[in-house]
């Protein structure tokens, strides 16, 4: 432990940032001044103690303490906390299909439907329906 001797109005400096002033001394009394960042908790030793000894009590709650705390919803186990839901099932996608766009022309796999004689299902030209043969010109 560094002491340090100091008389009214004299500074102390912790690094860059904490200052501690003497700012009175009545009989066995002295009176500090701190000045310190916001991030930087400043607390008498009785308080601090007693927040860490809070801390410690607070950390050894048990799940089965929590159980009044948690409504009970019909259909959904106490274990799980209410706004959690199991992720709906996401249907297959078609041959072809991407994920993040829908299918084209009504069908499942964005295909035109089969032609008669066209056994490969090869989507439609512009200008030429499947079937048909260009016009000679």
């Amino acid at each position: 432990m560094l002491v340090l001797s100091r008389q009214r109005d004299e500074t102390i400096m912790i690094g860059d940032d904490i200052e501690i002033t003497i700012v009175d001394i009545r009989g066995d009394k002295v009176r500090l001044g701190i000045t310190a960042p916001a991030t930087i908790p400043v607390h008498r030793k009785e308080v601090y103690d007693a927040i860490q000894r809070e801390n410690r009590e607070a950390s050894r709650v048990k799940m089965e303490d929590l159980g009044s705390l948690m409504p009970k919803t019909p259909g959904r186990p106490s274990s799980v906390p209410p706004g959690l839901h199991r992720p709906p099932v996401a249907r297959p996608i078609a041959p072809g299909e991407r994920r993040d766009q829908p299918p084209q022309n009504g069908s499942a796999n964005g295909t035109t439907p089969h032609a008669p004689g066209n056994s490969q299902g090869s989507q439609a030209k512009p200008g030429n329906s499947a079937g048909q043969t260009p016009a000679n010109g």
